[in-house]
């Protein structure tokens, strides 16, 4: 994908009064730099995948310095899919963190992105645990949570591993012998 043709055709949907503000998902901190070296309007946000196992230190200081604000999805991992969605959840150390301030681990991880300065997009469809979501604000993390956070081991939610070739999705078909297929096809990583 031609991410500099694709990213001026939405300067100019932003410069005709089509949207308002015009973002980015999933870039890395390479994908970022090699936009932001040719755009006119830069992204108002990147939104990624952002909990306490999955900090993205780099990233948000990059996003930082280039004044792009992080949205973090999946911020209490993704509960109930194969790809280990449960590690936040069941973080001995936010267990540790909530259980000594009267919290839930989801208050704790959803106040930890906050006091990160990033922006969160929380799911649930139950009353009780949306009131709960908007409990968070009431005290700080203190210091020495954030520092037991800060040394969780890392871990990405989802590799998307399956999604990603080296070469045109189109070459790959071509090569299985699996017939037609559209040539504009590509995927990338």
């Amino acid at each position: 994908m031609d991410f500099k043709v694709v990213w001026e055709d939405m300067e100019e949907c932003q410069r005709i009064g089509l949207t308002k503000s015009i973002g980015v998902s999933n870039f890395s901190c390479k994908k970022l730099e090699n936009l932001l070296a040719t755009v006119k309007i830069p992204p108002a946000v990147n939104q990624v995948e952002m909990n306490p196992l999955w900090q993205q230190k780099k990233l948000r200081e990059l996003c930082d310095r280039k004044n792009v604000l992080i949205v973090a999805y999946s911020p209490l991992g993704a509960r109930g899919t194969p790809w280990q969605g449960h590690l936040v959840t069941e973080s001995d150390v936010l267990k540790g963190i909530a259980a000594a301030n009267g919290k839930s681990v989801a208050q704790v991880c959803l106040r930890w992105l906050c006091e990160q300065g990033v922006g969160v997009i929380v799911k649930s469809f139950n009353k009780e645990r949306i009131k709960e979501n908007f409990d968070i604000f009431s005290g700080e993390l203190k210091q020495e949570d954030v520092y037991k956070m800060s040394q969780i081991p890392q871990h990405r939610g989802y590799l998307a591993q399956g999604f990603i070739f080296d070469e045109p999705l189109t070459s790959l078909l071509r090569s299985s012998g699996m017939g037609r297929f559209d040539s504009s096809i590509s995927v990338v990583d």
